[in-house]
């Protein structure tokens, strides 16, 4: 991961706050920490892949806009899992491989009240700076990938490493707890760094999706 860019993201985030807690209409502004699990898959017609659990976990901020509206920003990190079938060499041996992402979000999303501190649809864009897709098990490095003749399991793991989602979700609950449901599309190509390797495939190209089901206190 870099860590360069996580520092930067964390900073702007720092200041999102600042500034917005100053810039509040009615002067409503909540910090929260959120927790939760994330199913994350990539949709690729190049990989034959397996949505696999992970979990979420970071700080948020919410406040009132205008109206109905609410501002929300975060940070939060993500540690997400993938499976990718492939198969060894000579045998008769097909296994779903699984891989770990690491990363750092940054959102800034819209809020509309429903039902005002209890219930919310949001929508918005997401920064996503995420380490490589790493191989939670070396046996399986040498292991040919479904649908080809010689790219490995490890040939794959240097995904890209910054990559924009669209979210969208639902949050219920009382004032200062509250449960949500989040979709996120990745609107980048998150395999596109493989097609500089010289690998079988030059034409990779997927999409990541995750959805987050998490808690929030509020204080």
């Amino acid at each position: 991961m870099n860590f360069k860019l996580v520092l930067f993201a964390s900073f702007s985030l720092l200041i999102f706050t600042q500034s917005f807690a100053q810039r509040n209409y009615d002067g409503s502004n909540f910090l929260g920490i959120q927790g939760g699990l994330s199913f994350f898959d990539i949709q690729t017609d190049d990989l034959v892949t397996q949505q696999r659990q992970g979990f979420s976990a970071g700080f948020t901020t919410r406040g009132a806009f205008r109206n109905d509206f609410d501002l929300i920003y975060g940070l939060s990190f993500q540690n997400a899992s993938v499976g990718v079938e492939g198969s060894a060499v000579l045998e008769n041996d097909t296994q779903n491989i699984g891989y770990t992402i690491q990363g750092a979000q940054l959102n800034f999303l819209g809020s509309y009240n429903i039902v005002v501190k209890h219930l919310s649809i949001e929508f918005g864009p997401v920064l996503n700076i995420n380490s490589k897709m790493k191989l939670d098990n070396e046996k399986f490095e040498e292991y040919i990938l479904t649908g080809y003749n010689a790219i490995t399991a490890n040939d794959i793991q240097e995904i890209s490493r910054f990559n924009v989602r669209l979210a969208g979700g639902l949050t219920a609950g009382l004032e200062h707890f509250r449960l949500s449901a989040q979709y996120q599309y990745g609107l980048t190509n998150i395999l596109g760094k493989l097609n500089d390797k010289g690998l079988e495939n030059k034409n990779f190209k997927g999409n990541s999706t995750t959805i987050i089901v998490a808690g929030v206190i509020y204080f």
